[in-house]
């Protein structure tokens, strides 16, 4: 499981494309969890709006993940977990801000950062992270 999880599918070149869209994709994430502390009560006016559970709690909770989540991707560190649970954070976007309140954001930004986490989890984190550099450390 750890080798799966670990695996780069990619190096030289390609690996720098990788780490460059992983730390562009971690920036975001970080930038919009960061808001969702810094800018709460809108944020919970919003997931109000959308029919969320406990906005008050919802909002923290994806401020949680977007902000660790990036932070992870930034560093390659545990890659492929947290892109796909920023996949599922920007599913979930797409389709309650995006296509149910047509909030533009979620429709141009989410969608990126979706294909951006998907393509990371085929991908890997690249030779140039923290999970290729563990890898070589625990499997040899």
């Amino acid at each position: 499981m750890l080798n799966v999880l670990l695996a780069q599918r990619v190096h030289g070149r390609a690996a720098t494309a990788v780490a460059l869209s992983r730390v562009a994709a971690g920036v975001v994430f970080v930038i919009f969890g960061v808001g969702k502390f810094s800018q709460h009560a809108t944020e919970v006016d919003s997931f109000r709006t959308y029919g969320l559970p406990s906005p008050d709690a919802f909002v923290y909770a994806i401020g949680v993940l977007e902000i660790a989540g990036g932070l992870m991707l930034i560093a390659g560190l545990g890659t492929r977990l947290a892109a796909l649970a920023l996949a599922g954070d920007m599913v979930g976007a797409i389709v309650v801000s995006g296509i149910k309140e047509g909030e533009i954001v979620s429709l141009t930004l989410a969608p990126a950062e979706l294909v951006t986490m998907i393509a990371l989890l085929f991908t890997g984190a690249g030779s140039r992270s923290l999970d290729a550099r563990l890898r070589r450390r625990l499997l040899g």
